[in-house]
């Protein structure tokens, strides 16, 4: 036997000695981790939009619940953090919500908050919360005589909205308005109103 024959023999041993070398050690537990899902979509920015609901409320020291269809205009801005999604939104509706109790008629024409909105998204789905000031026209009249105030009070929310696609997204939100009172000639007493509004909307995103 020549020496590349003995030479051919110790690599072929010590390759089959490495192999089961190798079979005897433990496996290692590593696992790779899984790939993060990356956000598909960004809430951040403008947007202007559009609503239709329903207001139900009452009025204050009076038998009257003034209730009807609303609709209105909203705009807003969003910022984004991670998950989070914080902004600010203003709207204007109008209302046909009144009641008419014995002498007593109250309505409340026309309304309008701005707001602070703190929410969580899931991708294209977001929940949040909202609050802030409140305004509008409250109208008591009594025999034929009218009085009107613009009041000012406060307003708390939930709502959720969905992403359509990079423009457009719908929404459903709940309001808790709360008109303060104001001193009523025609009623001799202080009248405020408060209302619940349920309401549907679609954002433009600029």
């Amino acid at each position: 036997m020549n020496k590349w024959t003995y030479l051919a023999a110790a690599a072929a041993t010590a390759a089959v000695t490495t192999a089961a070398v190798a079979a005897d050690l433990p496996r290692s537990n590593y696992y790779a981790p899984a790939p993060v899902a990356p956000l598909v979509h960004n809430w951040t920015g403008a947007y202007a939009g559009v609503n239709i609901g329903y207001q139900w409320g009452d009025v204050t020291n009076n038998p009257t619940s003034p209730a009807g269809v609303m609709g209105g205009l909203q705009l807003g801005y969003n910022w984004q953090n991670n998950q989070f999604v914080y902004g600010v939104e203003t709207d204007l509706q109008i209302s046909g919500a009144e009641d008419t109790f014995a002498p007593w008629k109250f309505e409340n024409p026309w309304f309008g908050t701005v707001r602070g909105r703190l929410g969580y998204a899931f991708n294209k789905f977001m929940v949040y919360g909202t609050g802030g000031l409140a305004y509008g026209t409250v109208r008591g009249t009594v025999a034929g005589l009218d009085e009107s105030h613009t009041q000012l009070g406060w307003t708390i929310g939930l709502g959720a909205e969905v992403a359509l696609n990079k423009a457009w997204s719908a929404k459903v939100e709940y309001l808790y308005v709360d008109l303060a009172n104001r001193s009523y000639s025609v009623t001799g007493a202080d009248n405020g109103l408060e209302s619940n509004l349920l309401r549907f909307g679609v954002n433009y995103h600029f």
